[in-house]
Parts: structure tokens; C-alpha cells; sequence
């Protein structure tokens, strides 16, 4: 998305932490990649949500693949890029492909 992020996560360290961490290196990242330095990338606030069950779960997942369709960026969910609704998922150097319900205790 050109404006905001959705990660669906199980963190093992506070979620403030996680975020705090987050922003800050791809936020550099960013700025590096653009040429700008000495500003901030990231609004200051996040939004957090309890995934309860696996029926939001999936609901969640759901809302997140479709939303690069939505806002007319991708033709279908596994078509935007960086969504992990398709085949492969690269960031950085590591590389990603696994099915949702991997993400999931069983």
C-alpha cells in the first residue's frame, strides 16, 4: 500500500517494542532508498488488534490480501507484490513461502 502497512503477527516481545523496532529500520531504510535524511518516515500511531480465534484470523487475512484490490493497485490478492497471498513473498535477502495455516498451532 503507498500509505500504510498491515503485518498479522504473533510477537514474542511487547508489541510497542516490536513496533518501535520496526518503523525504525524500515523507516531508514526508506529514507535511505528516497534520499532524505533527518525526517520521519512513519506516522506516530499504529493500530493493534487480539486475533481471538481462527475464524478472525482468517477474517484478518482476508481483509489484508484484499486490500491492494480495493484501492485498485493489484487485478486479485496473490497479485500485488508484496502480499502474502502470493506464490513467493521475498524481503530483503530472506525468502518466503508458507501457507497460512503453517502460521497457526495445530
Amino acid at each position: 500500500m503507498p500509505n500504510h502497512v498491515h503485518v498479522l503477527v504473533t510477537p514474542n516481545v511487547p508489541v510497542s517494542k516490536l513496533m518501535q523496532s520496526l518503523k525504525k529500520y524500515t523507516g531508514r531504510g526508506c529514507n535511505r532508498i528516497l534520499g532524505l535524511t533527518g525526517q520521519p518516515f512513519w506516522q506516530d500511531e499504529s493500530y493493534d488488534r487480539v486475533v481471538r480465534d481462527e475464524r478472525e484470523l482468517q477474517r484478518i487475512t482476508r481483509y489484508i490480501e484484499m486490500n491492494p484490490v480495493k484501492a485498485g493497485l493489484a487485478s486479485g490478492p496473490g497479485k500485488f507484490p508484496w502480499s502474502s497471498a502470493g506464490a513467493d513473498l521475498t524481503i530483503g535477502r530472506r525468502f518466503y513461502n508458507l501457507p497460512h495455516n503453517a502460521l497457526t498451532k495445530e
